[in-house]
């Protein structure tokens, strides 16, 4: 399975480099999102949405994302797969999006200036229900198109 994290965001590497040292029972590979290694190998891919939220895929073109990103990534892992099997029943998985929601919310925090932040000032609003959405600064209800949802976001 290949997993695509942002090379750019402390925790995404973080994470990574603690992944890499996990006995594996499928091989993990990891690439940079939205690298050119990662464009040639999935040419069919979003490679911007990768970079918003971790994207894994299978061996079989499978695409998971989210929080189905971190239990697949868990699954391979020899001693996370019985977490892995839990965090897949409705309940485990409110608590993956939860968990992943956190780490979002954590990354965009302490993302370092001209980072990946949602910010108000750039137009950037949260409403729990759907999500992050953005209008562009200057721009009245009539004067541009409807605020389009954050990458990532339900």
């Amino acid at each position: 399975m290949t997993v695509l994290y942002d090379a750019d965001c402390p925790l995404c590497t973080h994470v990574r480099d603690r992944l890499t040292k996990r006995p594996q029972l499928v091989p993990l590979e990891f690439i940079p999102a939205g690298s050119p290694a990662a464009r040639t190998r999935f040419p069919g891919l979003d490679h911007g949405s990768t970079l918003e939220e971790i994207t894994v895929v299978g061996d079989a073109g499978q695409v998971y994302r989210g929080a189905a990103a971190w239990i697949v990534t868990l699954w391979a892992l020899r001693d996370h797969r019985r977490l892995a099997h839990r965090l897949s029943t409705p309940a485990g998985m409110r608590f993956a999006k939860g968990a992943v929601l956190a780490a979002a919310k954590w990354r965009g925090a302490t993302a370092s200036e001209g980072g990946r932040a949602y910010r108000p000032a750039d137009g950037w609003t949260y409403d729990p229900r759907d999500g992050r959405h953005h209008t562009p600064p200057g721009c009245g209800s009539d004067a541009c198109a409807a605020p389009r949802a954050a990458p990532g976001g339900r």
